[in-house]
């Protein structure tokens, strides 16, 4: 038996499994973000530490047999935020999440301190990233960053609670800036035009890797047993990617999460910065992929449902499915940027847009342009990328994915069948697990394997011409508003 811990933005999920692929157990606890000033996103890790409280009583209460045969955990979660530690290993501010846009002048300065950043690295200074966020501090809040001994990842601030060890990953690293992506290990000129040097760090691990073992509190209070495997782990899509199977070249994904993702295998080193790719470590040694990523994927619908009166998402979905292509063609568009962007565009700038509406328009044209605008901000992003064999699927994976009608229309818009595997919901969690399976000496040939599938959506042959007008005046409308986005908000 495995387990896997995926702490997510919106909630932490622990998932146990069987030697057999089995699902024996999943458990959830809900998770929130302060947003204290604009463009700015924060977590507290003591609330992390709960939400594992939470889920562990829970897998305590229902499967307390199958956690005293745990033989190994696995480690996964939002990668990018920074969690700053003083000598004594107590948190001195909330986190600063992966979605915090406040550092964008700081991404500069480090930019024209380490020009060859981009080739180190394989990815552009953005705010989303971890050394820009530790340029902010030391330029906002220089006490903090004057008593800042450590800075770790948030799934590795888990880990210090686990295992009482500093490690992290090559995936999770891979999102710092601080790591040479090639060499698999820190860059010190990388570290130094921060302020900072490799004592900051956590110690590097592969993610099927042992990183520590697990202290006999935690055991004592759940019911596993102590001393068992930590594996290093991964950061979420990496450890996603690892769960679907998604590990040989030219294989890829899709994450319907908070953000949205495209995720495809590679087995070297390839960046490609001016697009905005981002060329990370996978989770098992020796491999790396090339990643999209927009900001506001799921998440922009679940703004949406709060903010024009759904019940709840399906009722979003169910909404938007009422319009025929007539009403479609006449519906608003929807710019996504609600937290700035990502790929392609690297602008923490721009901000979310209702485009074209007119006395006519009900919530069901709104309900259609958000979920469409999702589906716009993934094509730009997969059209940056090189995309896998014609007629290869691309997996599907995270809430999202629950959507029958979102997944066709996602296959229609991005012009690639998707495949929805058994367990699919379980991203993260499911891919942990199995990296603790690989930690506990099992073969990556027997753990990783695709799930059985449970749907395969093929693009309609008519859906190419039919979105091809209204992904034309998304990216339009997009080019238009960018420089005013440069000014800033109203």
């Amino acid at each position: 038996m495995y387990l896997g811990l995926d702490l997510g933005t919106s909630e932490l999920k622990a998932l146990l499994l069987a030697d057999d692929h089995g699902v024996v157990g999943v458990a959830h606890a809900p998770l929130t973000v302060q947003r204290p000033r604009p463009q700015w996103s924060e977590q507290d890790p003591a609330s992390w530490a709960a939400a594992l409280d939470q889920v562990m009583a829970a897998l305590r209460a229902q499967h307390p047999q199958a956690l005293r045969r745990v033989r190994a955990i696995g480690l996964s979660g939002q990668m990018h935020g920074a969690v700053l530690l003083d000598a004594h290993g107590a948190v001195l501010r909330p986190a600063i999440l992966w979605n915090d846009g406040r550092s964008a002048a700081q991404c500069e300065q480090l930019t024209q301190a380490v020009p060859q950043l981009a080739q180190t690295t394989g990815n552009l200074a953005m705010p989303g990233f971890t050394a820009p966020k530790l340029l902010w501090v030391r330029q906002h809040e220089p006490d903090v960053f004057a008593r800042t001994r450590r800075v770790l990842l948030p799934k590795d601030w888990l880990r210090l609670q686990l295992g009482g060890e500093a490690v992290s990953d090559m995936s999770d690293a891979s999102g710092t800036l601080w790591l040479d992506v090639a060499r698999r290990d820190w860059s010190d000129e990388l570290l130094a035009a921060c302020g900072l040097t490799r004592a900051h760090m956590p110690r590097l691990v592969e993610g099927s890797a042992v990183s520590a073992v697990l202290q006999p509190g935690p055991a004592q209070r759940w019911g596993l047993p102590a001393g068992i495997p930590i594996a290093g782990g991964g950061g979420d899509n990496a450890a996603s990617a690892v769960g679907m199977g998604v590990v040989a070249p030219g294989q890829g994904f899709v994450s319907l999460g908070t953000s949205g993702v495209i995720f495809v295998c590679s087995d070297g080193f390839a960046p490609n910065p001016a697009r905005a790719v981002h060329a990370f470590c996978h989770a098992l040694p020796g491999r790396w992929h090339q990643m999209s990523v927009m900001l506001a994927a799921a998440s922009s619908v679940d703004w949406a449902v709060r903010s024009f009166g759904f019940a709840d998402v399906p009722a979003l979905f169910q909404a938007a499915a009422t319009l025929d292509d007539a009403a479609r063609a006449q519906a608003p568009l929807f710019l996504p940027y609600l937290s700035g962007e990502r790929s392609p565009h690297n602008d923490a700038q721009a901000r979310g847009v209702l485009y074209g509406l007119g006395a006519a328009h009900a919530q069901a044209d709104i309900a259609y342009a958000v979920v469409e605008g999702v589906g716009h901000g993934l094509r730009d992003g997969l059209d940056t990328l090189a995309r896998p064999a014609a007629g290869t699927p691309l997996a599907l994976v995270g809430g999202g994915a629950r959507s029958v009608w979102w997944s066709q229309l996602l296959a229609d818009m991005l012009q690639t069948p998707l495949a929805l595997g058994a367990g699919g919901e379980a991203g993260g969690a499911l891919g942990a697990a199995r990296l603790a399976w690989l930690a506990d000496g099992g073969d990556a040939a027997a753990v990783c394997l695709q799930p059985p599938l449970r749907s395969l959506y093929q693009p309609a042959p008519d859906a190419a011409e039919r979105h091809a007008p209204r992904l034309a005046h998304f990216r339009a409308l997009y080019a238009a508003l960018r420089p005013v986005f440069a000014q800033g908000q109203c």
